[in-house]
C-alpha cells in the first residue's frame, strides 16, 4: 500500500484518533456532485481548505478522525456513507475484537456512533453501537441512504423508524427490521431516555 500523509497526527489513546474509511476521495467526490456542489462550496459547508479537500478526492492524503467528521457534517451524510466498500474482496482468516465500549466513537448532530472491529478493512459487514439523539424526523434535513443492506436491533428504549417507501414504524427494545439501504432511512428517540440501537450494514 503506498503510504499518504496525513493532515493531522492522532494517537490511538487520543479522542480524535485516526479511522480512514474506504476509498473516501471516491465517495466524497461522488456525493459532492451529486449534490451539484463545487469544491468551494463544500470548503464553505465543512470549513476545509478548498486545496485540502482537492487533495483528499484525489487520495493524496490520509485525512484525521477530525477531518472525516467535518466532512460527514459538511456534505451532510452519514456514517455508513463512507464506511461501506463498493467492491467485493475475498480474504480469510480474519478476526477482530472490539471490548464494551472500546469502538471508534463518530458522533454527529442527530447519531452518536461507536464504530466495532475496525481494525478490519474491506469488510462485507460494517457493524457499529448508535445512540440515537434525534427526537424528530424533521432534524434530518435529508434521507439517509447508501448502498448495501442494512440490519437494525433495538437494545434499548424505543425508536420510530422513517423509510421513504412505508409507513413510519415503531421498535421498541429486542425489536429489528432489515432493508435496502438504499432506500431513504431515518431513526428517531421515542423513549423518555435516548434509544442504542445495533446497527450492520452489509454489501
Amino acid at each position: 500500500m503506498v503510504s499518504r500523509p496525513s493532515l493531522e497526527t492522532a494517537q490511538a489513546s487520543e479522542p480524535d484518533r485516526f479511522v480512514e474509511p474506504l476509498e473516501l476521495g471516491k465517495r466524497v467526490k461522488e456525493i459532492r456532485l451529486t449534490k451539484g456542489w463545487t469544491l468551494e462550496e463544500v470548503s464553505k459547508r465543512t470549513g476545509i481548505a478548498r486545496s485540502t479537500l482537492s487533495k483528499i478526492e484525489n487520495d493524496q492524503v490520509s485525512p484525521s478522525f477530525t477531518i472525516v467528521q467535518k466532512l460527514i457534517n459538511g456534505l451532510e451524510m452519514d456514517l455508513p456513507q463512507l464506511f461501506v466498500e463498493t467492491s467485493e474482496h475475498s480474504i480469510s482468516g480474519r478476526r477482530d475484537v472490539t471490548k464494551k465500549g472500546k469502538g471508534v466513537p463518530h458522533p454527529t448532530i442527530t447519531y452518536e456512533h461507536e464504530l466495532l472491529n475496525s481494525s478490519i478493512s474491506r469488510k462485507k459487514m460494517v457493524p457499529f453501537k448508535t445512540i440515537i439523539r434525534a427526537r424528530s424526523f424533521s432534524e434530518f434535513k435529508e434521507w439517509v441512504r447508501h448502498d448495501g443492506e442494512e440490519f437494525l436491533l433495538v437494545l434499548s428504549g424505543s425508536v420510530s423508524f422513517f423509510s421513504e417507501f412505508y409507513e413510519p414504524i415503531e421498535l421498541h427494545e429486542g425489536d429489528s427490521v432489515y432493508y435496502d439501504a438504499a432506500m431513504g432511512h431515518a431513526v428517531v428517540s421515542s423513549s423518555v431516555k435516548d434509544a442504542e440501537i445495533l446497527w450492520v450494514v452489509a454489501r
